[in-house]
């Protein structure tokens, strides 16, 4: 999260190139969104019990489980993506790659507007992300297909989303204060899905997946001095902290 947070504030609108990162998780670690209450909605005493690590993510929406799957983080400017009518649209400009790896998998994959057929189930805040569907979540066979969030800094576009390898949602339930059991029934995974491939061979048609569907030219890059810096900064004074993770306090 540190780094995702370096590539955003180091990121300048004008001068700066797209970034577009794929990442995992070891070992696996509970994501809370920008807003949520872990005193109210997260079993904080299993969570030390277990020595899992939990963190709040400059994002919104519900709690995630990170364990075997891929995480993408994408930054940049509002011009350089297609134009969107709306926040929301932009949503759908910024997961088309997704949709697009899904079928390249052989998958049945189709934004949540499109597939379910009472669109009032749609929207509502929920603590655990698995819970609820937005428009443009992506569905599989009508199953939950990971969870994307989104954030604006001025002119600057920052999104990241999981896809799920391993089914793991009902080993991240158990975390939560609320453990419906319900919540875990409708999540899709890959390897739930039919699909063994690699992960190495997974991220690789993901980035070229994300190349194809934003007409952009792919190229490796390590994080410069600047956003490494500010990468280890934020890890220590911020994703390290008390005050950011339990109260989403900044100073």
């Amino acid at each position: 999260m540190s780094i995702d947070e370096a590539l955003l504030s180091s990121f300048d609108p004008i001068n700066s190139l797209p970034s577009f990162r794929v990442y995992s998780w070891s070992p696996p670690a509970l994501s809370i969104g920008r807003f949520q209450n872990p005193s109210k909605e997260i079993d904080l005493e299993r969570c030390n019990r277990d020595n899992l690590t939990f963190i709040r993510r400059i994002t919104g929406g519900g709690a995630l489980y990170h364990a075997d799957e891929l995480t993408y983080s994408i930054v940049c400017s509002i011009e350089q993506i297609p134009e969107t009518v709306s926040v929301k649209d932009s949503f759908r400009v910024l997961t088309g790659f997704l949709l697009d790896f899904y079928h390249a998998l052989g998958l049945n994959a189709a934004y949540a507007v499109d597939a379910v057929s009472n669109k009032g189930q749609l929207g509502g805040r929920t603590s655990f992300c698995y819970a609820g569907k937005e428009t443009f979540d992506i569905l599989v066979d009508g199953r939950k297909m990971g969870g994307n969030a989104q954030r604006r800094l001025k002119n600057i576009v920052f999104q990241h989303g999981s896809i799920p390898i391993k089914d793991c949602t009902t080993s991240g339930l158990q975390y939560m204060v609320d453990r419906s059991t319900g919540y875990a029934e409708d999540s899709a995974s890959l390897i739930g899905c039919g699909i063994d491939s690699d992960v190495d061979s997974l991220k690789q048609a993901l980035i070229e997946s994300f190349g194809r569907r934003m007409n952009a030219a792919m190229q490796r890059c390590r994080l410069t001095h600047e956003e490494d810096m500010s990468s280890k900064k934020l890890l220590t004074e911020k994703y390290s902290a008390e005050r950011w993770n339990l109260r989403g306090e900044i100073t």
